[in-house]
């Protein structure tokens, strides 16, 4: 078996298969494919969007609490920013070297091969992916829900209803377009970052006033308890997963106007922005609270408004509502486009790589997604099974970045429209391996579930990927389930699909050099006008 693009269905077309086949071609198959509609700003909005989630307005506490002082506090801020922006860079020469989409799902499959492939799409699609937009939009629900309970604490059902109501919107519209979502990713995007620059210019006002006592050097390294190595690494580890999702872009590149040039801007531009708007939010909230306040508060930003902004304090609450809102948005068309990253690679079911004839969106890898966050929400163990799975999330960055070296060893002469020095990814490896080595040290228990948890994706690679020879009436069930999605969601293979196909790429080619286009050819709507 092959580790590239595998052939749709393992069994010989069924005529259900057939007529699915023939609808594509009706429908123009050819000229169908994924639309380049993310320009420099949707790409910027990805990345912060998906960065910037509730955390720095809800709870940025877990790096203060473990760092045992503020000015060490900004200092983990400032390093892990830095730390993210080398992975972001190491990122950005491997998605211009491997231009598609998938992210580093793609890039691990391609180095490592299948099975390391699958591995990283599994524990994605079984945990990551529903756990965090279910937690994401319960966010969202709780802060929309809370000024209509002022003395008491939402229903449980209400939360989740409205959570529900909020996947559900946000999956219609991106199904509708492609433009209509990152319009909604830009909007929520530049309104959280409004939010943030008021709090950064409260802060600033702050210490015009000479609110500045916290930020003095004798009183900014003073703990507030005695300092440990073991916690000052946990507070790395804090600020390392409050940059998450930095890696979101590379999940769509081939989508992206201009990937060679859009793509490391992007990440340049977006990065030290996040970094920017962490640390002077962070400098503001202790120009009006102590630290002891800060860790007392359940939501940082709302208590900082109280405090300064008065009449006007209802701003913080909504400006959360709005950030977890844009923020379920950008996880939900980046994890959409790697599970039809896996899908194409024949690690999903193939209906899950198929895109609406004239809207060109993934529909049925948004529908996919959408379910299973849905059913996320019906259980109460989510919030363990992050903290079970986040280690394993961290270490496939690790694993990717030294995909990049190996890369190199074995490809030297690849074609990198961006080359950056070894140093970088040498540099962000170490950093990691420390953390990584620290996890296991202080919870080992958790660390050791996750890997178990990752590693029940070996049989079903073995049963569901690698086995070719399986039954024929499985073969003829899933050809009908295929064909039934198909013209449920009116979808079909992108062009995309056939040109990466090794084994027809030659007969293509041959009958786009020997075969004029026809009259019906001509009348065929071209990808653009989907």
């Amino acid at each position: 078996m092959t580790d590239g693009p595998r052939q749709r269905g393992s069994a010989a077309p069924s005529t259900s298969e057939e007529g699915a086949a023939d609808t594509g071609k009706a429908s123009g198959e050819s000229s169908v494919g994924l639309k380049k509609e993310i320009g420099l700003v949707s790409a910027c909005g990805i990345i912060v969007g998906n960065i910037i989630g509730s955390g720095i307005f809800v709870s940025p506490k877990g790096v203060l609490e473990n760092a045992s002082s503020v000015g060490l506090a900004l200092i983990v801020w400032i390093i892990t920013g830095i730390i993210t922006a080398i992975g972001a860079l190491c990122y950005a020469e491997l998605g211009v070297t491997i231009p598609k989409s998938g992210g580093d799902y793609s890039y691990v499959k391609d180095i490592f091969g299948g099975l390391a492939g699958f591995l990283r799409l599994w524990i994605a699609v079984l945990v990551i992916y529903p756990t965090n937009q279910a937690v994401i939009a319960l966010t969202f629900s709780n802060y929309v829900l809370q000024p209509l309970f002022p003395t008491c604490f939402p229903p449980e059902n209400g939360l989740r209803l409205l959570a529900a109501i909020c996947l559900l919107l946000l999956t219609w519209v991106n199904c509708s377009s492609v433009r209509w979502a990152t319009r909604v990713q830009d909007v929520f995007t530049a309104g959280k970052l409004l939010a943030l620059i008021l709090i950064i210019i409260m802060g600033i006002v702050q210490i015009c006033k000479g609110e500045y006592y916290w930020l003095e050097p004798a009183n900014a390294f003073e703990p507030f308890q005695d300092y440990d190595v073991g916690l000052i690494a946990l507070a790395f580890l804090q600020g390392s997963f409050a940059y998450g999702g930095w890696n979101f872009l590379n999940y769509v590149t081939e989508e992206l106007v201009d990937p060679y040039v859009n793509l490391p801007r992007a990440i340049f531009i977006s990065i030290p922005l996040v970094t920017f708007v962490y640390v002077f939010a962070n400098i503001a909230y202790v120009t009006a609270m102590s630290p002891q306040e800060l860790l007392a508060s359940n939501a940082v930003a709302v208590t900082f408004g109280e405090k300064l902004l008065g009449v006007m304090s209802w701003i913080m609450p909504i400006s959360v509502a709005l950030s977890t809102f844009g923020g379920v948005n950008g996880s939900l068309f980046t994890s959409s486009r790697l599970f039809f990253a896996g899908a194409r690679e024949g690690h999903l079911p193939s209906l899950l790589a198929m895109i609406h004839v004239k809207r060109c969106t993934p529909i049925p890898a948004l529908l996919f997604t959408c379910i299973s966050t849905l059913l996320m929400l019906c259980t109460s163990d989510m919030y363990t099974l992050i903290n079970y799975v986040g280690f394993i999330n961290y270490l496939f960055y690790g694993v990717t970045v030294a995909g990049q070296i190996v890369l190199r060893v074995k490809q030297p002469d690849m074609h990198r429209p961006i080359k950056i020095s070894l140093v970088w990814p040498v540099i962000y490896l170490l950093f990691w391996a420390f953390l990584l080595i620290f996890s296991l040290y202080s919870e080992p228990v958790v660390c050791g579930i996750g890997l178990a948890i990752m590693l029940t994706g070996v049989p079903v690679y073995y049963l569901a990927v690698y086995w070719d020879n399986k039954p024929q009436c499985f073969n003829t069930f899933v050809d009908k389930v295929t064909y039934l999605g198909q013209k449920f969601c009116v979808v079909v293979y992108p062009m995309e699909d056939e040109k990466k196909n090794e084994k027809s790429g030659e007969e293509i080619e041959l009958k786009e050099q020997s075969v004029p286009m026809s009259a019906e050819d001509e009348q065929t709507p071209k990808s653009a006008d989907c």
